[in-house]
């Protein structure tokens, strides 16, 4: 069966990929974007016949909310990045607001559409847990207490209230996203330079998911009308910083050998370097109760696809 679904997030590093895999399969979508001509070059009519651009500013109501009456689904990716620079208060209030507005815009529309989507994939994050080397985290695991913690629940309070309209809510806790750019990106640059190695202390937990995955994760969270609920977007074998940069090494064929010092980071980061220098370890149990099959489970194999695809 066709289906028409918006998507907030739709040019971004997980959202492009997702639009392609709909548009594939012959779904139509709307993708909500803030620079509707940038938009347009990532998705050229031409190439892309199904897929509508719709102009928005986020945070703000507007004409673009009209156009979720009729959807079959909604997913909601949006929100600003959350660690390419220091978290001043300015920048901790946009990271925050880029979410809780957006979702909140999002769950009006869908409360006064006449004709309401079923379902709203709404994206969070792992950071919902806090941080710690011991611990292990599943779904039904309490929430941290600090900034992004905070902020991931703040996020999914918003997304909740889609339930008084009777549309299906899925919230996708989403970990570090392994793909052809992205934060391993970054991380690759160094390494073919011979001077790649673990950040910080090499022990922080790293829980990831292949962009594979998570598209096919959200794919799955529409199309399966039983699936309702909180799922951990994270591979089910989480690792620690260093066997990642020496599964990033072996990919690329370079040695892991030159650490990164946490200072560094924290120089140029301030406190939003804690997202990379503190971790979690995240299990998605709920995730394959319910059936999904992850593609890529294990961290070698993800990275060799992702370095094949760079």
């Amino acid at each position: 069966m066709v289906m028409k679904i918006a998507i907030a997030g739709g040019t971004g590093f997980v959202g492009s990929l997702l639009v392609k895999k709909l548009h594939h399969r012959g779904d139509r979508i709307i993708v909500f974007s803030r620079n509707p001509d940038r938009a347009r070059k990532v998705f050229p009519i031409k190439a892309f016949p199904n897929v509508e651009i719709v102009a928005y500013t986020p945070t703000q109501p507007g004409e673009w909310q009209q156009t979720i009456s009729g959807c079959d689904g909604v997913v909601n990716l949006a929100g600003e990045p959350i660690a390419e620079e220091r978290w001043t208060n300015e920048v901790k209030d946009k990271i925050l607001k880029s979410r809780q507005l957006v979702t909140r815009n999002i769950v009006d529309a869908i409360a006064k559409a006449e004709s309401k989507p079923s379902v709203l994939v709404n994206a969070s994050a792992i950071g919902y847990y806090g941080t710690s080397e011991t611990a292990v985290y599943e779904e039904s695991s309490p929430p941290g207490n600090d900034f992004l913690a905070e902020v991931c629940k703040t996020w999914e309070t918003e997304a909740q209230k889609v339930k008084e309209t009777g549309t299906r809510l899925v919230i996708l806790r989403i970990g570090l996203v392994l793909g052809n750019g992205g934060a391993i990106a970054k991380m690759m640059t160094p390494f073919r330079l011979f001077a790649g190695g673990p950040i910080g202390s090499g022990e922080q937990w790293f829980s990831w998911i292949h962009r594979e995955d998570l598209t096919n994760l959200i794919l799955f969270s529409l199309d399966r009308p039983d699936i309702d609920g909180t799922f951990n977007a994270t591979a089910p074998n989480p690792v620690r910083m260093k066997e990642l940069c020496n599964s990033l090494g072996e990919a690329l064929q370079r040695p892991s050998w030159l650490p990164v010092p946490a200072f560094a980071l924290e120089l140029r980061l301030g406190d939003g370097a804690k997202v990379v220098l503190e971790g979690q370890k995240v299990l998605p149990k709920a995730t394959q109760a319910a059936g999904f099959a992850f593609e890529y489970p294990t961290v070698k194999p993800a990275l060799q696809a992702v370095v094949a695809e760079s």
